[in-house]
């Protein structure tokens, strides 16, 4: 079936998920499903998949399963590079316009909730990154800890601070970053302007039961392990030019493997490594609970697959999205 007259078509489709949820193999079963309505392309909305040299740690898909349908914002950035959720909604926005204009189906994919909230509240124009304010907060987080820092957000902006965990470096940076080069609390920029009203065709994959999405994670830590994420870690240490305070050397997994670098100890890694992405996952799922729009599948039942192919024709066939503002 191809999008003919009388069909309206959906601009793009989302699927979100945590970490080891199912989301790569789904993405691949919609886009194979999907082509007799429209040729998909996907959309990654990860940010550790931005990053070259990367490859075992941050799940990429593989070379085989990117030929099977086109993928985009992967690969686009050095590990020494910013990239910020205001590019990504920049780079998201333009790549749904290049790829609907060419009649195909845009379908966003990922686990980085931030940038889906941001895809779908808007950023205001907030500031870009800063190397020179992000190197100094670096610096004063190595020696006074960023639980200082994250007392000093709640001092100029006591709402970011309340959102932000005081162990979330990454947030922490960034929320102090946009308050010391515009002067405007990070709060201030996340205003809902007229894109909050949009509210992409999100579908999520939940696990019912949380004890089987943690056998996934140790046993996917177990095989990144297996397949040489170590080594992966140690070629990126011996760049000068990468330090551990980076926000691409703090992606879960990375960090683990670098601190135990450190550390000279090894062998707690599977432990560590699977615990942090266990936390991560939570996270990833207390965001999507903030999405109430959300149209969630049980990732954990036998044919969740299934059950999300169901769901994306039923969207695709839906009257179409406001465009993004």
């Amino acid at each position: 079936m191809s999008a003919g007259r009388g069909v309206t078509r959906v601009r793009y489709l989302c699927l979100a998920g945590p970490t080891a949820s199912g989301k790569t193999a789904t993405a691949l079963a919609l886009a194979a499903s999907l082509e007799r309505i429209r040729p998909v392309e996907i959309v990654s909305v990860d940010s550790a998949l931005v990053y070259r040299g990367m490859d075992i740690g941050t799940a990429k898909p593989t070379a085989a399963e990117r030929a099977q349908v086109p993928h985009h914002l992967i690969d686009i950035v050095d590990p020494a590079e910013p990239y910020s959720a205001a590019r990504f909604v920049a780079d998201a926005r333009r790549l749904i316009d290049e790829i609907d204009a060419r009649g195909h189906l845009p379908l966003l994919v990922g686990g980085t909730m931030l940038y889906f909230k941001a895809l779908f509240d808007g950023l205001d124009a907030m500031p870009a990154a800063d190397t020179a304010v992000r190197t100094a907060l670096s610096a004063q987080a190595a020696r006074d800890g960023w639980a200082a820092l994250h007392a000093e957000l709640a001092r100029v902006d006591p709402a970011a601070a309340a959102r932000i965990a005081p162990a979330d470096a990454q947030r922490i940076q960034r929320a102090l970053e946009v308050y010391r080069v515009s002067g405007i609390p990070i709060s201030a920029w996340q205003t809902r302007t007229a894109a909050a009203a949009e509210r992409l065709p999100l579908i999520a994959l939940e696990p019912r039961d949380r004890a089987w999405l943690h056998e996934r994670i140790a046993a996917r830590f177990a095989a990144m392990l297996e397949a040489g994420l170590v080594d992966e870690v140690l070629t990126l240490r011996r760049r000068s030019d990468l330090h551990a305070g980076l926000p691409s050397m703090r992606s879960v997994g990375y960090r683990q493997i670098w601190e135990a670098l450190d550390a000279g100890k090894l062998d707690a890694v599977q432990n560590t490594g699977s615990a942090a992405t266990r936390q991560l996952a939570k996270r990833q799922l207390t965001w999507l609970r903030s999405m109430p729009w959300r149209q969630s599948i049980a990732c954990d039942e036998p044919d969740a697959i299934g059950h999300a192919l169901a769901l994306a024709h039923a969207i695709v066939a839906a009257p179409a999205a406001p465009r993004p503002a």
